[in-house]
């Protein structure tokens, strides 16, 4: 462990690997699975107790529960510390594999709500690959001679980048804005930009500003319009298409 922790990654940076890695591998296990299950082939079945259908958000939030505390007691180095990260990794993975069920408080997991899991998955797996990467949370990065120095630089600097994630978020621009606490320029872009029509900015500043609200309006439609159909695709392909919504027939009057 010390020496791949040496050559491979920054010191300290080894369970948070171990966490991604079986974060990741979890949701594509358990995706390819659960896809098995509804294709009706494999050895694969649900599992029940009692009649009652038990979701592995259960297990999920037991090895969370489980790995999380292990990290605590186990700190940063050592056997201990890198087991209790793939046990959190593994639960993380569950957990978000029904992020959607947790949301709704009802089975959505092939249904188009359920593609939110899908979003949770990937953009959690997404920020904690940029802190491998050496972003730090809110925009502070490692602190140069001067920064060191003067402590209220970067905390003026943390300020206002969660300002703008903050305004971002308000914007109704949420992936951005979790984004943007990250880096910092993509925090700036959103919150700049105008806010979408149904967002709370939107609702506040934008209730008299009619040429805003129209230009609101059509520029979510074009955005839309022109990323929602590939973003579905794409959602589809990992955590596979939701099932077709029935038809309502039209009651005669």
């Amino acid at each position: 462990m010390g020496w791949f922790e040496r050559n491979i990654v920054e010191p300290g940076k080894l369970p948070l690997l171990l966490a991604l890695i079986s974060f990741v591998l979890t949701f594509v296990i358990t995706r390819t699975i659960t896809r098995l299950i509804r294709a009706g082939k494999g050895p694969f079945g649900n599992v029940s107790s009692g009649g009652v259908h038990v979701h592995h958000v259960v297990p999920g939030v037991i090895l969370t529960i489980v790995g999380g505390f292990g990290a605590v007691a186990g700190g940063q180095h050592g056997l201990g510390s890198c087991l209790a990260a793939v046990i959190f990794g593994i639960g993380a993975g569950l957990v978000l594999d029904e992020f959607a069920l947790v949301l709704h408080l009802a089975d959505v997991y092939w249904t188009a709500d359920g593609r939110k899991s899908v979003e949770m998955v990937v953009l959690t797996a997404s920020l904690v690959g940029l802190l491998l990467l050496g972003f730090s949370p809110l925009g502070v990065n490692d602190l140069s001679e001067g920064q060191e120095q003067n402590r209220a630089v970067a905390l003026a600097t943390v300020l206002v980048n969660f300002a703008f994630a903050l305004i971002a978020l308000f914007k109704g621009k949420i992936r951005l804005a979790v984004l943007g606490a990250v880096i910092p320029v993509v925090a700036l872009i959103a919150a700049v930009r105008l806010a979408r029509p149904a967002s709370p900015w939107a609702k506040r500043f934008y209730r008299n500003r009619y040429r805003a609200r129209a230009r609101s309006t059509l520029r979510a439609y074009h955005h839309d319009r022109r990323w929602v159909g590939p973003r579905r695709a794409f959602q589809d392909w990992i955590g596979g298409a939701p099932d077709p919504e029935p038809t309502r027939s039209l009651e005669r009057r």
